[in-house]
């Protein structure tokens, strides 16, 4: 298959019309008419990942940041940015970036799954499918009224993490859930105005977690590769649904960071 006609089966999952305007999705690096025989995924074009992708002789890195945000003044060895993008040309390997247009749909949805959330609306409007109304994050309802601490050990199992950030009290009941698996301080305004006991997100900063939580919004963050780890198998799983004779190998999970 050629690189256009993956580009197609990823746009039939998630748009790059669904990307929010800030954003930079699509194929960031590369050729449409290349010939992809292997896939690589990983939530972000670092170095190491690029080096991984060159030993699995990836013809595509899909990730899920992009590995482009603003515009480029020079691309040399010297720049980090810059010299990403020449390892993948001189390995003749393209790279596409799914972002904000898969947390709209395939992120969002199957968090709110993980998290056992029932009758799910969006929580920020975005964009419109003939579906209907499309956006960030999911509203919705656990099974039952559980107290804040018996909320973060479902967060825990739920996203496969180890540790959380929580703003608010154990003891405080919480049942309406606002989600937001990528950086959830846009959003809490519109959490708070649905009515969401608590909001569980991938990143939050430390001032809008103190004022949700005096608002009577608890806040737990998973932290942004702990959720958005999700994309990896999700999207490996979604191309050997739809390809054949093409290798995906997800990478392996591993925090770009260390708690010490």
């Amino acid at each position: 298959m050629t690189c256009s006609e993956i580009i197609s089966l990823l746009q039939e999952q998630s748009p790059e019309e669904f990307a929010c305007d800030w954003d930079n999705v699509g194929l960031l690096v590369g050729d449409f008419r290349q010939e992809v025989r292997s896939i690589y995924i990983a939530v972000d074009a670092t170095e190491e990942t690029i080096s991984e992708a060159v030993q699995e002789k990836a013809d595509l890195l899909l990730t899920h940041h992009p590995l482009i945000f603003k515009g480029l003044k020079k691309v040399n060895m010297e720049d980090f940015t810059g010299k990403r993008i020449i390892q993948l040309i001189q390995n003749h390997i393209s790279c596409y970036a799914m972002h904000t247009n898969f947390d709209v749909k395939g992120m969002a949805e199957l968090a709110a799954e993980l998290m056992s959330l029932t009758d799910c609306q969006v929580l920020e409007e975005t964009c419109k499918s003939e579906e209907g109304p499309e956006g960030i994050g999911r509203i919705g309802f656990l099974p039952e009224e559980v107290s804040l601490s018996a909320c973060i050990s479902r967060v825990k199992q739920a996203f496969t993490v180890n540790t959380v950030k929580v703003f608010g009290t154990m003891d405080q009941k919480v049942q309406k859930v606002a989600l937001c698996p990528g950086s959830g301080k846009s959003v809490i305004g519109h959490a708070l105005r649905a009515g969401a006991q608590v909001l569980v997100t991938g990143d939050i900063d430390h001032h809008e977690g103190i004022d949700a939580a005096a608002q009577g919004l608890a806040v737990i963050d998973a932290g942004h590769y702990g959720v958005e780890k999700l994309f990896i198998p999700y999207m490996a799983q979604y191309l050997e649904e739809k390809t054949k004779g093409i290798k995906i190998v997800g990478q392996p999970v591993k925090q770009p960071f260390l708690f010490v």
